[in-house]
């Protein structure tokens, strides 16, 4: 069964408590739970992580690579608007990435509408909440 990673990048194994008027009530575990339903449902499985450093995001993209996973989801969290090597990494792998937020960057901060990441990305969904990762599973299995 083809393989889409899930990447989460720092501060969202806060998800749940951190700013839920920006990011929900919804924890990490929660979204694990409905990606995995709805990829079984596509007939794709989920490989689900986070973590607070860029380098293992970066390493888990050349592992996406490697592996033949079938996209990556891709929620880089403020790495998105600082990573010069998340966005060469990107580059540097042909598996399609897909940029994902909760909140929609471009109604914030001014600092959080420059996106190194979606400049590499195949595309971007943002500012639906939980349901981004559904959204951008959705668009996965299109490929």
């Amino acid at each position: 069964m083809p393989t889409v990673f899930v990447l989460n990048g720092p501060n969202l194994n806060l998800l749940g408590m951190r700013e839920p008027d920006i990011y929900g009530y919804d924890t990490l575990d929660d979204i694990a739970g409905r990606l995995e339903d709805r990829a079984q449902a596509l007939g794709l499985e989920i490989d689900m992580r986070q973590s607070n450093h860029e380098g293992h995001l970066i390493d888990w993209l050349h592992e996406a690579q490697a592996s033949g996973a079938k996209a990556v989801l891709l929620n880089a969290g403020g790495f998105t608007h600082t990573s010069v090597a998340l966005h060469d990494a990107i580059n540097s792998v042909v598996t399609p990435v897909i940029e994902v937020h909760l909140s929609n960057p471009h109604a914030r901060e001014d600092f959080r509408h420059a996106s190194f990441v979606g400049r590499a990305a195949r595309g971007s969904i943002a500012g639906f909440g939980a349901y981004s990762y559904i959204l951008a599973l959705e668009a996965a299995a299109r490929f």
